[in-house]
Protein backbone atom coordinates (compact mmCIF):
# COMPACT_ATOMS: atom_id res chain seq x y z
CA UNK A 1 0.00 0.00 0.00
CA UNK A 2 2.55 2.03 0.70
CA UNK A 3 4.30 1.54 -2.58
CA UNK A 4 1.56 2.06 -4.30
CA UNK A 5 0.71 5.17 -2.76
CA UNK A 6 4.44 6.69 -3.09
CA UNK A 7 4.18 5.73 -7.49
CA UNK A 8 0.99 7.31 -6.87
CA UNK A 9 2.44 10.44 -5.31
CA UNK A 10 5.00 10.12 -8.26
CA UNK A 11 2.72 10.61 -11.00
CA UNK A 12 0.92 13.46 -9.61
CA UNK A 13 4.23 14.95 -9.31
CA UNK A 14 5.11 14.65 -12.85
CA UNK A 15 1.68 15.30 -14.29
CA UNK A 16 2.12 18.95 -12.10
CA UNK A 17 5.54 19.36 -13.59
CA UNK A 18 4.89 18.96 -17.10
CA UNK A 19 1.43 21.58 -16.45
CA UNK A 20 3.72 24.11 -14.97
CA UNK A 21 6.37 23.53 -18.24
CA UNK A 22 3.23 24.52 -20.59
CA UNK A 23 2.13 27.13 -18.81
CA UNK A 24 5.53 28.50 -18.75
CA UNK A 25 6.48 28.26 -22.35
CA UNK A 26 2.80 29.49 -23.20
CA UNK A 27 3.34 32.44 -21.17
CA UNK A 28 6.96 33.07 -22.81
CA UNK A 29 5.49 32.55 -26.23
CA UNK A 30 3.19 35.72 -25.41
CA UNK A 31 5.85 37.47 -24.04
CA UNK A 32 7.56 37.26 -27.44
CA UNK A 33 4.68 38.32 -29.08
CA UNK A 34 3.59 40.74 -27.42
CA UNK A 35 7.29 42.28 -27.80
CA UNK A 36 6.83 42.11 -31.40
CA UNK A 37 8.18 44.67 -33.52
CA UNK A 38 5.49 45.07 -35.85
CA UNK A 39 2.03 44.17 -34.86
CA UNK A 40 -0.44 43.96 -36.86
CA UNK A 41 1.58 45.20 -39.49
CA UNK A 42 -0.44 45.03 -42.87
CA UNK A 43 -3.56 46.58 -40.51
CA UNK A 44 -1.81 49.39 -39.48
CA UNK A 45 -0.53 49.85 -42.59
CA UNK A 46 -3.66 50.10 -44.60
CA UNK A 47 -5.42 52.29 -41.90
CA UNK A 48 -2.24 54.91 -42.82
CA UNK A 49 -2.57 54.35 -46.07
CA UNK A 50 -6.73 55.40 -45.83
CA UNK A 51 -5.89 58.40 -43.53
CA UNK A 52 -3.44 60.08 -46.18
CA UNK A 53 -6.02 60.37 -48.90
CA UNK A 54 -8.27 61.48 -46.59
CA UNK A 55 -5.94 64.22 -45.63
CA UNK A 56 -6.45 67.27 -47.66
CA UNK A 57 -3.47 68.78 -46.70
CA UNK A 58 -1.22 65.77 -48.80
CA UNK A 59 -0.96 66.15 -52.57
CA UNK A 60 -2.37 63.23 -54.30
CA UNK A 61 -0.33 61.70 -57.50
CA UNK A 62 -1.02 58.42 -59.30
CA UNK A 63 1.69 56.48 -59.96
CA UNK A 64 3.41 56.91 -63.31
CA UNK A 65 2.52 53.49 -64.45
CA UNK A 66 -1.14 54.16 -65.00
CA UNK A 67 -3.10 56.56 -66.58
CA UNK A 68 -5.53 59.37 -64.56
CA UNK A 69 -8.66 58.56 -67.22
CA UNK A 70 -9.98 56.51 -64.13
CA UNK A 71 -10.46 57.02 -60.31
CA UNK A 72 -7.98 54.90 -58.85
CA UNK A 73 -7.86 52.98 -55.05
CA UNK A 74 -6.30 54.84 -52.78
CA UNK A 75 -3.09 52.76 -53.19
CA UNK A 76 -2.64 53.54 -56.61
CA UNK A 77 -1.38 57.24 -55.47
CA UNK A 78 1.19 58.48 -53.39
CA UNK A 79 0.87 61.53 -51.11
CA UNK A 80 3.17 64.24 -50.92
CA UNK A 81 3.89 67.16 -48.49
CA UNK A 82 5.44 69.99 -49.77
CA UNK A 83 8.32 70.86 -47.24
CA UNK A 84 10.31 73.41 -49.59
CA UNK A 85 9.43 74.47 -53.30
CA UNK A 86 12.55 74.96 -55.60
CA UNK A 87 13.30 77.36 -58.38
CA UNK A 88 13.16 74.80 -61.18
CA UNK A 89 10.26 74.70 -63.81
CA UNK A 90 10.91 70.83 -65.23
CA UNK A 91 10.99 67.75 -63.76
CA UNK A 92 12.69 64.83 -64.82
CA UNK A 93 11.24 62.25 -67.00
CA UNK A 94 11.29 58.56 -67.31
CA UNK A 95 14.71 58.32 -68.83
CA UNK A 96 16.33 61.13 -66.91
CA UNK A 97 19.05 60.63 -64.40
CA UNK A 98 18.64 62.57 -61.12
CA UNK A 99 20.84 63.64 -58.10
CA UNK A 100 18.49 63.69 -54.82
CA UNK A 101 19.09 63.53 -50.54
CA UNK A 102 17.05 61.45 -49.45
CA UNK A 103 15.96 59.40 -46.27
CA UNK A 104 13.53 56.59 -46.32
CA UNK A 105 11.94 55.17 -42.59
CA UNK A 106 9.05 52.89 -42.22
CA UNK A 107 5.85 53.89 -40.14
CA UNK A 108 6.03 54.20 -36.43
CA UNK A 109 6.54 50.86 -34.03
CA UNK A 110 7.57 50.26 -30.95
CA UNK A 111 11.31 50.64 -30.67
CA UNK A 112 11.13 53.63 -33.13
CA UNK A 113 8.53 56.08 -32.55
CA UNK A 114 9.74 58.51 -35.61
CA UNK A 115 9.69 55.00 -38.13
CA UNK A 116 12.81 52.93 -38.75
CA UNK A 117 15.19 54.09 -41.19
CA UNK A 118 15.77 51.50 -43.65
CA UNK A 119 18.22 54.02 -46.33
CA UNK A 120 19.52 57.08 -46.04
CA UNK A 121 21.94 59.39 -48.48
CA UNK A 122 23.22 61.49 -45.52
CA UNK A 123 23.83 61.91 -42.03
CA UNK A 124 22.49 65.11 -40.37
CA UNK A 125 23.24 67.73 -43.36
CA UNK A 126 21.85 66.72 -47.00
CA UNK A 127 24.51 64.30 -49.28
CA UNK A 128 23.57 63.67 -52.66
CA UNK A 129 23.79 60.69 -54.93
CA UNK A 130 23.70 60.18 -58.50
CA UNK A 131 20.33 57.56 -59.90
CA UNK A 132 18.62 56.91 -62.53
CA UNK A 133 14.91 58.03 -62.14
CA UNK A 134 13.88 54.42 -62.57
CA UNK A 135 15.93 51.94 -61.56
CA UNK A 136 14.49 48.59 -60.85
CA UNK A 137 17.26 47.32 -58.89
CA UNK A 138 16.64 50.13 -56.26
CA UNK A 139 13.69 52.18 -56.56
CA UNK A 140 10.21 51.64 -56.50
CA UNK A 141 7.53 52.94 -58.78
CA UNK A 142 6.29 55.47 -55.73
CA UNK A 143 9.62 56.51 -55.48
CA UNK A 144 10.01 57.05 -59.22
CA UNK A 145 6.43 58.86 -59.61
CA UNK A 146 7.62 61.36 -57.01
CA UNK A 147 10.84 61.92 -59.06
CA UNK A 148 8.99 62.70 -62.11
CA UNK A 149 6.64 65.46 -60.52
CA UNK A 150 9.35 67.41 -58.84
CA UNK A 151 11.58 70.53 -59.79
CA UNK A 152 14.87 71.03 -58.97
CA UNK A 153 14.75 72.48 -55.11
CA UNK A 154 12.19 70.82 -54.62
CA UNK A 155 11.67 69.39 -50.80
CA UNK A 156 9.10 66.83 -50.12
CA UNK A 157 7.99 64.33 -47.93
CA UNK A 158 6.52 61.53 -49.42
CA UNK A 159 3.88 58.66 -48.41
CA UNK A 160 4.10 55.49 -50.56
CA UNK A 161 1.48 52.80 -50.23
CA UNK A 162 3.16 49.50 -49.36
CA UNK A 163 1.64 48.41 -53.31
CA UNK A 164 3.51 50.62 -54.99
CA UNK A 165 6.69 49.74 -52.64
CA UNK A 166 7.42 46.38 -52.11
CA UNK A 167 3.85 44.61 -51.76
CA UNK A 168 3.34 41.53 -49.36
CA UNK A 169 7.21 40.56 -50.14
CA UNK A 170 10.15 41.33 -47.68
CA UNK A 171 13.09 43.14 -48.75
CA UNK A 172 15.77 43.23 -46.58
CA UNK A 173 15.24 45.06 -43.33
CA UNK A 174 11.55 46.18 -44.73
CA UNK A 175 8.89 43.88 -43.51
CA UNK A 176 6.50 42.63 -45.82
CA UNK A 177 3.42 45.38 -46.45
CA UNK A 178 5.58 48.04 -45.33
CA UNK A 179 4.56 51.42 -46.34
CA UNK A 180 7.24 54.22 -47.42
CA UNK A 181 7.86 57.29 -46.08
CA UNK A 182 10.94 59.32 -48.11
CA UNK A 183 12.09 63.25 -47.75
CA UNK A 184 13.91 64.11 -50.76
CA UNK A 185 15.45 66.83 -52.27
CA UNK A 186 15.84 66.66 -55.94
CA UNK A 187 19.30 68.52 -55.93
CA UNK A 188 19.84 68.04 -60.14
CA UNK A 189 18.70 65.96 -63.16
CA UNK A 190 19.78 65.62 -66.70
CA UNK A 191 18.89 63.25 -69.56
CA UNK A 192 21.04 60.34 -70.86
CA UNK A 193 22.62 62.12 -73.66
CA UNK A 194 23.26 65.14 -71.92
CA UNK A 195 27.39 64.86 -71.70
CA UNK A 196 27.93 67.95 -69.54
CA UNK A 197 26.06 67.69 -65.79
CA UNK A 198 27.73 68.58 -63.31
CA UNK A 199 29.41 65.90 -61.39
CA UNK A 200 29.12 67.32 -57.10
CA UNK A 201 26.71 70.05 -57.24
CA UNK A 202 23.63 70.98 -58.73
CA UNK A 203 23.89 73.12 -62.27
CA UNK A 204 23.28 76.63 -62.36
CA UNK A 205 19.97 77.66 -62.98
Amino acid sequence: MNKNWKKWLGYVGVIVFTILCSLFTVSCSEDEGGTEEFVNWKEQNDAAISQWAANSNLRKIRVYTQDDTSVGKNSDYIYVEVLAKGDGTESPIFTDTCRVAYRGRLLPSKSYKEGYVFDQSYLGDFDVRTMGVVDNASWVSGFATALQNMHIGDHWRVYIPYDLAYGSSENGTIPSYSNLIFDVYLCDFWSFSDKHHPKFKARER
